[in-house]
């Protein structure tokens, strides 16, 4: 029921240059970084020796037979280790935003790699709970500035949003959740090579190891260009928007592209307030959308997989090598889906992915949901062929994700806001995000305790709700210059009639998907 904009969608002139490719790499480490913290959390937790120096009550659980094999990891300390990095992801968020309006998107993305570095190093050092969430912490508030304008969306994917040629954006900003599944799977790779390592060391190196990618992003962002875009926010000189943009572009016919950018900027300019601004009924359809794609993203259930997985292979019976071993190869087809939705998602459009990504995981959680139900109780375990089985439908839930609300989310929030409100729209919705990340992150080894396998129908039924919301209210915006995305709102069926859209212009007619 979306609409594919037709008629007014103007071509620019330009190409993909090495200039952007070397830039959006540079950007897309900020993925990396934010992938690798997302993975390492759930492979240390089911280490003995950290769970044994850190959580000593957890490991006491773990070794007791009466113990609910739904309930061993069930400790809120635990869980405070994982989502304290989401919460001050939060509130440095908020502060990006200015940071990013105030001096351009490089600042923030600086500022957080500054932050990644500190963090690791104090977690890997850590000799207490308190050094370990403190890291975790600073973790977050990297997480925070390079992210800022998300999971969704962000700095980073702001920035490759800005940067990419309008046909080719929805590939280059999925580079951003690309590096996220590199990060996850260098993270996974990483825990299973120093669960080996039976001593305190193993799970140093793990944590410790995120220095590495942040010192890169840290010094590579030096030498980050400032978008068009940016420059034209934030400053008067359009002579530096045309050298940039013709640089990037690498044609010297970029008059169409920067008419619209100069026209979006003295909007963006003449709006004094965004908050307010953004407040506006005419507004509303972006702001829904910009909160409600990060909110369903975490309400697909991903959270437990990323964060959780290896401790959900331990509960059904897997030991902490083949646990850790499984978590690589959903990484592969995680990596791998992104890859696949990076060629494709130019070419069939947003909507298609979302649907077909939505389908897919809401079978699997029904299926992971009836063979725990059948087949695992409080005590004892299940047969190797189910705990297999189990294994293939998450490598499948991976897929379909990976392929479709894992890259979108941060793609469409990211696309859809003008902007005059595109930094405060994209600061609300990763707000959002992290606020759901954290929620999820806090509780869900408390679900699982007590709903068991109804946890994962509980997720089936989120991903049932928001696939239905795509295919009515979510237009498609493949191959739109994001200075006209707003034709999308004035001729779609339901958003057309929101006071003050359509009357904001006219735009050709488009038929329905």
């Amino acid at each position: 029921m979306a609409l594919e904009v037709a008629g007014e969608c103007q071509t620019y002139n330009g190409r993909i240059t090495s200039f952007v490719i070397l830039s959006c790499a540079v950007a897309a480490t900020g993925g990396l970084l934010f992938g690798y913290d997302v993975g390492i959390s759930g492979g240390v937790t089911s280490m003995e020796p950290f769970l044994e120096k850190f959580f000593p009550d957890v490991y006491a659980d773990m070794k007791d037979s009466n113990t609910s094999n739904y309930c061993l990891f069930d400790s809120q300390l635990l869980t405070a280790f994982t989502s304290s990095l989401y919460i001050a992801g939060l509130f440095a968020s908020l502060c990006a935003s200015k940071v990013t309006q105030a001096f351009g998107r490089r600042a923030s993305m600086l500022l957080g790699g500054a932050a990644f570095i500190v963090g690791a190093a104090l977690g890997g050092l850590a000799v207490n709970v308190f050094m370990l969430i403190l890291g975790r912490v600073l973790l977050g508030v990297g997480v925070g500035f390079t992210n800022q304008a998300y999971f969704t969306g962000s700095s980073a994917p702001l920035y490759l949003s800005e940067m990419a040629p309008p046909e080719h954006r929805g590939a280059i900003n999925n580079g951003f959740d690309f590096f996220v599944g590199l990060g996850i799977l260098s993270a996974n790779l990483i825990n299973y090579g120093t669960q080996k390592i039976h001593s305190d060391l193993g799970w140093r190196i793990s944590i410790g190891f995120a220095i590495f990618p942040a010192t890169i992003m840290a010094f590579g962002t030096l030498f980050l260009p400032e978008t068009p875009s940016s420059i034209i926010q934030r400053t008067n000189s359009l002579q530096k928007a045309t050298e940039m943009l013709r640089k990037i572009r690498g044609t010297d016919d970029v008059h169409a592209e920067l008419d619209d950018m100069i026209a979006a900027g003295n909007v963006s300019k003449a709006a004094r307030r965004p908050l307010l601004t953004i407040m506006q009924r005419k507004y509303r359809p972006h702001l829904l959308i910009a909160i409600l794609i990060p909110f369903f993203k975490q309400m697909t259930g991903i959270t437990a997989i990323t964060f959780y997985s290896p401790l959900i292979f331990r509960t059904v019976g897997l030991g902490e090598s083949s646990s850790l071993l499984s978590t690589v190869i959903s990484g592969v087809i995680n990596v791998g889906s992104v890859v696949v939705a990076m060629i494709i998602v130019d070419r069939v459009g947003r909507r298609k992915l979302f649907i077909v990504g939505g389908v897919l995981m809401f079978v699997t959680h029904l299926m992971v949901g009836g063979v725990l139900a059948a087949q695992l109780g409080d005590h004892g375990g299940i047969s190797k062929g189910y705990a297999y089985m189990i294994l293939v439908l998450i490598c499948v839930f991976t897929a379909g994700f990976a392929s479709s609300w894992g890259p979108l989310g941060w793609l469409v929030p990211s696309e859809i806001l003008p902007l005059e409100i595109r930094s405060v729209g994209q600061s609300m919705g990763i707000a959002v995000a992290l606020l759901l990340v954290s929620i999820v992150g806090q509780t869900l080894l408390s679900m699982l305790c007590h709903f068991k396998s109804g946890v994962f129908f509980f997720f089936g039924g989120w991903v049932l709700i928001m696939t239905v919301f795509v295919i009515l209210l979510l237009p498609e915006t493949k191959g739109l210059p994001i200075e006209k995305m707003d034709q999308i709102w004035r001729e779609h069926w339901f958003w057309k009639k929101v006071e003050g859209v359509e009357k904001e212009g006219s735009a050709p007619s488009a038929g329905r998907d």
